[in-house]
């Protein structure tokens, strides 16, 4: 890309404490720690040879534990259903981090003795690198702002935001500050509300933006353009930053094509917005769930997004097909260095690694890296040197250490996507399992017999209880709860009706505990509109074996709510659910 013009300057955007921040002196001396036979009497660190651990070791699965699901989708859509035989599960590995390895080379050496020590905020050089180049490489081959994004590694996405939210806002108090100062973050109308806890404290406007099956809207009513055009001075100044997961979203589960990430991004550029793209479940897209929605209802879940029917990274390829399949990140379209995306191993490794990076423009890394050396630090030394030595293994031939493959090597590029393709696979099989059922058991059915003066038919009446769509990415189902076909839908407020279908589905023999849409609501106009009437299932977490089972008892627990036709028996229910501790929410 000879021709990519350099990031755009985001600095007017700085927050004055990000503005007035500079380069630890401590961090910065840190460099002069690794010249060779350095007698060093400058850093304060502790002695390595007291620390309590000789090895860091773990059995750690093989890349392909898991059967991967195809590329493009399959038709028909359940021959996705292929189980690992329980019975002949892949022999595992075994990881071993050494205690000593003896290199110059920081960027290849991977032993406690570095990772449990003091060290960069930048992250562990060993995985710092690796990341860096797969980010690059693979993940985003065709960022086209000249020269490339930077990266750093946080202690997971929670963090990785809360540092950009730091970095370019600055905190409001209302009867201290003047209005005409307060910033804004604009959201989604049902968002993942770690987010929005996270943003409301510092006193930021939380503006929703209208979505529809696929994400947030562009155009239209309540659309990012109608929400930014006729902003309204009187309410502070009009948002700089958005925050979205545009990829099987937290809790709609909607995919954002590539057209409508080019109309945003280019509504980004005229009012001078910053794009905090969050995106835990990228890997986890579902080229079938567009073939079974066109099976079950005639129509595809998105026209735009469409995974696996497509290679996104053109003109260069990232070098895997899974890659290249994958409906890509904002930071393809990513001219000017709007973006920073949040990446995290929660999802591809474990939740509690609290491990991520941060994908932006070198500039804005650099802000960002200063606000860690003094608050983080580094993510966990202990995680940091055991994901470096499962995917990369031991660098050189006196290297006591052992990596994740079954020769003891590491994963290596190879394998860590591999593991990802199962990943995905493994998710996509119970993603149909579950979205069968669900299609099948949509609708409550009721026959009976009718009779005119002349002949007597059979008449079969269908209500829609509820209706979703089938995600094509992410961990969620997001139900909208067809209220309107309750018999006592007219006889008590929706609110009320639809926390008593949530106290049911929990009692026996149901046992569902579903998440209600009012928690995913971040304004209260949103969650007394209209947060009541959706519920949002995770078919990710449930035992394989168990989500057959699950998604029926959720249906059939909906079925037997519809045939509630007295008041006292919602009245009860709400009682019970109080008694027991389930307050509306």
């Amino acid at each position: 890309m000879d021709s990519a013009k350099a990031p755009v300057d985001l600095s007017h955007h700085y927050s004055r404490v990000t503005k007035n921040r500079a380069a630890s002196s401590i961090k910065d001396f840190y460099k002069y720690f690794a010249i060779p036979g350095i007698g060093n009497l400058a850093g304060g660190l502790p002695n390595n040879h007291n620390f309590p651990f000789d090895t860091l070791e773990a059995t750690v699965a093989l890349p392909n534990r898991f059967a991967p699901t195809p590329n493009k989708s399959v038709d028909p859509a359940p021959s996705l259903q292929i189980h690992t035989d329980s019975s002949n599960q892949p022999t595992a590995s075994r990881v071993i981090v050494p205690g000593t390895v003896e290199s110059t080379d920081v960027l290849r050496k991977i032993d406690l003795k570095s990772a449990l020590q003091y060290g960069t905020a930048q992250g562990y050089p060993p995985l710092y690198t690796f990341l860096r180049q797969f980010t690059r490489e693979n993940l985003h081959p065709n960022v086209p702002y000249a020269g490339g994004p930077e990266i750093i590694l946080t202690c997971g996405s929670t963090d990785g935001f809360a540092k950009t939210i730091e970095a370019l806002s600055n905190t409001w108090i209302e009867n201290r500050d003047w209005i005409k100062e307060r910033e804004g973050l604009l959201v989604e109308e049902f968002a993942y509300m770690n987010a929005v806890q996270t943003a409301r404290p510092r006193g930021l406007n939380i503006v929703p933006v209208a979505i529809d099956t696929e994400g947030m809207l562009a155009a239209g009513k309540g659309g990012l353009e109608d929400v930014l055009e006729n902003w309204d001075d009187g309410k502070g100044k009009r948002p700089h930053l958005i925050y979205t997961v545009t990829i099987g979203q937290n809790p709609t589960s909607g995919t954002l094509g590539v057209q409508r990430r080019k109309e945003i991004y280019a509504l980004c550029i005229k009012y001078d917005v910053i794009i905090i793209e969050d995106d835990p479940y990228w890997y986890l897209q579902y080229p079938s769930a567009n073939s079974s929605s066109i099976a079950a209802r005639g129509q595809p879940t998105s026209t735009d997004a469409q995974p696996g029917q497509h290679n996104y990274n053109s003109p260069k390829s990232s070098g895997y097909p899974f890659l290249d399949s994958l409906v890509p990140s904002y930071l393809s379209v990513d001219t000017e260095g709007r973006v920073v995306r949040v990446d995290t191993f929660s999802k591809t490794v474990a939740p509690g690694c609290r491990l991520g990076w941060l994908t932006a423009q070198p500039a804005l890394c650099e802000r960002i890296l200063r606000i860690t050396e003094t608050s983080t630090q580094q993510p966990s030394g202990f995680v940091q040197s055991m994901i470096a030595e499962l995917i990369m293994g031991p660098q050189s031939s006196d290297d006591h250490g052992r990596g994740g493959a079954k020769d003891g090597k590491g994963w290596q590029m190879d394998g860590w996507i591999r593991w990802l393709e199962g990943l995905r696979g493994n998710y996509e099989r119970r993603m149909q399992t579950m979205c069968s059922i669900l299609e099948n058991g949509k609708y409550l059915v009721k026959s009976g017999r009718r009779q005119s003066i002349s002949d007597e038919w059979s008449v079969i009446e269908k209500s829609l209880m509820y209706d979703f769509i089938w995600p094509l990415g992410g961990m969620f189902i997001w139900v909208k709860v067809e209220l309107g076909s309750h018999p006592l839908y007219r006889k008590t407020s929706h609110d009320k009706l639809a926390h008593a279908l949530w106290i049911h589905l929990t009692t026996k023999p149901y046992l569902i505990l579903v998440s209600p849409g009012t928690i995913f609501s971040p304004t209260d106009s949103i969650r007394n509109d209209k947060g009541w009437g959706y519920f949002r299932l995770c078919f990710a977490a449930v035992d394989e074996e168990d989500v057959s089972k699950t998604s029926h008892r959720f249906v059939e627990g909906v079925k037997s709510f519809w045939a509630k036709k007295n008041l006292d028996d919602i009245e009860e229910s709400i009682q019970q659910g109080v008694q027991d501790g389930c307050t509306p929410m």
